[in-house]
């Protein structure tokens, strides 16, 4: 039997504030009751049958700013209900994972109807974004108050909200008791010790945990690199030409590392419900546009776009765009080599310890101007794929990454491929990977994780001295956390995290041969990284809403699309060694060809 909630499931006493919808200043009343009735008004009525209040009451409205605030939250049966509605997967008594229902609830471990923790808080925040991007119109024709800003039926109210400007933003809370538990095992104590990756799938979701999950993975693979790197490092420093064995170990290592991470991702996903999690056919992008059509795969009334019109924005436009922007890349790149030789002649002509510093200057410049390069290159690949109108939120974030990812291999690495098999300089490439890889991180670190954690202590403690200063009968304790957390920045997603462990994949599994204390940098980086990372989404960034995944997605492919350039790269430096063209000097080709076929087979083996 078909279980319903009833009308007193709206009413719960105990009202925990999950999720904040913030108004424009200037909306109109009739559009806040408009909303709130829809997301009250039960199921059957194409309501979302959720808890609805402001933030303020109406005394406190009268004395305070911040009258455009509400929370959103839901009974415990809603929840329960919500969690058969998106397919979640929970473990049942049994050890098999199922798809969670309603009816058959006490078969699931761990359930009780007086236990509230079934549910992590992040799937509860889940369920309610779900449910408010669910609420669709029926027969409006336009949004109360707004008349510009038209409806049909079928399209997500909340969607056009936002895009109309009259809803700013929707953001879930954090629970700051769950938060501090968290940070207590987590980074606020540095110690060398694995990350609690169940406990930050529970708090922020399946999308976050794997990254970290990536990131913890990645470091302890970075190791064993580091470990043999820094001996050959210390005793074969001068000699440039003695990397064979080590480039030999790049080959296995480079290709092992993601194979044994497949596997070690899929068994975590299992656990978690997500890899058997089935997928539902993806809503149009927010910004989607077109003329309004029913759309013949899915039956439903939405916008509708011609295929050849984006093919045409994407050859004629993006794609001419993007070869530009590489071409100018490479201008730089010709630049910073004028530079070098600039340096080195000065050094020459000289020989003093001044000038000697200064042949690390030009490659330090370079390495600055590629940040800015690449962040700068960034927002112009999200504008031409946003113009580009994808209608779905992943190819919109396929045909980004592809982007961004040929740009940033290009701008990082071209420079370091023309040292290595054009000018065969390899002292030359071991200074410039040096430079590029630690500038580089300690960029990353400032701009990503300090300079952001700076300004958030500033606004925090403003807040602080405001809320103080009331003399006005409120929750404080939610009013501030509330105020604090809406000035937050939204964290746009693993993106530029995901980015930069891709590029410092390229440099280790590139070029670590001739430098082997790349390795030994990234594990540095890295550990740092986890804190860094680990402060930004806890005390940085407003809390991102949990998503489901079963898999990093794309970056599995990137990842080991560079793992297949390491081996050819690294082919490529071994044939060019002296050491190999001592023993094969009229074979080096054969050579090159035996040892790419037989990594070929390795990597076949892995992957089998």
């Amino acid at each position: 039997m078909k279980v319903t909630l009833s009308a007193l499931d709206t009413s719960e006493s105990s009202f925990m504030p999950l999720v904040v919808i913030e108004f424009a200043q200037d909306v109109k009343e009739e559009t806040k009751e408009w909303l709130k009735n829809r997301i009250i008004a039960p199921k059957k009525d194409g309501g979302a049958q959720l808890l609805f209040r402001p933030l303020l009451n109406k005394y406190e409205q009268e004395t305070l700013e911040n009258k455009n605030l509400y929370l959103v939250g839901a009974s415990k049966i809603r929840m329960l209900l919500g969690a058969e509605a998106v397919g979640l997967v929970k473990e049942c008594n049994d050890n098999t994972m199922r798809a969670f229902t309603y009816r058959t609830r006490q078969n699931f471990k761990g359930f009780d109807d007086t236990n509230d923790d079934f549910l992590t808080m992040a799937e509860c925040q889940f369920i309610i974004k779900h449910e408010l991007e669910n609420l669709r119109a029926k027969d409006e024709k336009m949004i109360p108050g707004y008349p510009q800003a038209k409806l049909y039926p079928g399209k997500s109210l909340l969607r056009r909200l936002l895009t109309s400007g009259i809803v700013i933003q929707v953001f879930p809370l954090h629970d700051n008791e769950a938060l501090k538990k968290l940070e207590d095992t987590w980074y606020t104590r540095f110690a060398l010790k694995y990350q609690p990756i169940d406990s930050i799938r529970g708090y922020f979701g399946e999308t976050i945990a794997l990254y970290f999950g990536f990131l913890e993975y990645f470091t302890f693979a970075l190791i064993p690199m580091a470990v043999i790197g820094l001996p050959y490092y210390l005793f074969v420093w001068e000699d440039y030409d003695k990397y064979v064995i080590f480039a030999s170990f790049n080959l296995i290592w480079s290709t092992l590392i993601l194979e044994v991470w497949k596997r070690g991702c899929a068994n975590m996903t299992y656990r978690w419900g997500t890899l058997l999690m089935k997928r539902k056919f993806e809503e149009p992008r927010p910004g989607f546009h077109g003329v309004l059509g029913i759309n013949s795969i899915t039956g439903k009334e939405e916008p509708l776009y011609p295929s050849y019109k984006r093919q045409l924005r994407i050859y004629l436009v993006s794609l001419p765009f993007v070869c530009l922007c590489l071409y100018f890349s490479l201008y730089v790149m010709m630049i910073y080599f004028d530079l070098e030789v600039w340096a080195l002649g000065l050094h020459e002509n000289s020989g003093s310890e001044w000038t000697s510093v200064l042949l690390y200057v030009p490659s330090i410049i370079y390495a600055i101007v590629i940040e800015i390069m690449n962040r700068l290159y960034r927002y112009a690949a999200e504008f031409l794929t946003s113009w580009e109108n994808h209608r779905l939120e992943s190819a919109y974030q396929n045909h980004l990454i592809l982007k961004v990812l040929v740009f940033n291999f290009l701008n990082c690495f071209a420079s370091l491929f023309y040292i290595a098999f054009v000018l065969k300089d390899m002292k030359l490439l071991r200074q410039s990977l040096a430079t590029l890889l630690i500038t580089s991180q300690i960029l990353n670190q400032i701009v990503e994780s300090l300079l952001p954690y700076w300004l958030q202590r500033k606004h925090g403690v403003r807040v602080k001295r405001k809320v103080q200063a009331l003399k006005v009968d409120i929750d404080a304790t939610l009013y501030e956390q509330v105020i604090l957390e809406k000035e937050m920045g939204t964290y746009l997603g693993t993106f530029d995290d995901y980015l930069e462990l891709f590029l410092q994949f390229g440099y280790v599994s590139l070029f670590s041969c001739v430098y082997p204390l790349a390795a030994a940098f990234a594990v540095l980086n890295n550990f740092t990284e986890v804190n860094s990372d680990a402060l930004k989404m806890c005390r940085v960034f407003k809390r991102p809403f949990s998503e489901p995944s079963a898999s990093i997605g794309v970056w599995q492919l990137a990842f080991e699309t560079m793992s297949v350039i390491s081996v050819v790269t690294n082919c490529a430096l071994i044939g060019m060694s002296p050491q190999v063209n001592a023993i094969f000097p009229e074979s080096k080709a054969d050579l090159i060809l035996i040892v790419v076929a037989v990594e070929g087979i390795g990597s076949c083996s892995y992957g089998g």
